[in-house]
């Protein structure tokens, strides 16, 4: 498969929002914007990641209005990170052993971008034939 950086490459907007955005608002903007996660940005510098999981599952259960909640107080921090330079294989298995969905990019200490479970399967569909035939290499034919 191909690197981080290709995937990186076939991206052209990133969403994003302030750490001090009130949940309502981000929620407002995931629907207008039809996408299921948010980049949380400080000037360039990149924070967390707060998807419509971190709201259900921190914001709506803080028993207050989501008016009243904070993006910076439910993002996910707790994320692996990888290097434009990584391979998608080693993306795949980090999101399988941390069980999660998004995961940030960086160059140096440069953010470059967050990559998802969608990026990877499209990467994979892209890329089917060399995936699939190096498998079929593998597997004997039980029908020959």
């Amino acid at each position: 498969m191909e690197k981080v950086t290709n995937i990186l490459s076939r991206k052209h907007h990133f969403n994003t929002v302030l750490p001090n955005c009130c949940v309502d608002d981000a929620l407002h903007q995931m629907h207008c914007e039809n996408v299921d996660h948010l980049i949380v940005l400080d000037g360039n510098a990149f924070l967390g990641i707060l998807s419509e999981h971190d709201i259900t599952s921190k914001g709506i259960f803080a028993n207050k209005p989501l008016t009243l909640v904070y993006v910076k107080d439910i993002m996910n921090t707790a994320l692996p990170m990888a290097t434009i330079d990584d391979s998608v294989e080693r993306c795949m298995r980090l999101m399988s052993e941390f069980n999660v969905r998004y995961m940030p990019v960086f160059e140096d200490r440069t953010f470059k971008g967050v990559i998802c479970v969608e990026d990877i399967i499209q990467e994979a569909i892209f890329n089917r034939e060399a995936i699939f035939d190096a498998l079929n290499e593998d597997v004997p034919n039980a029908y020959a």
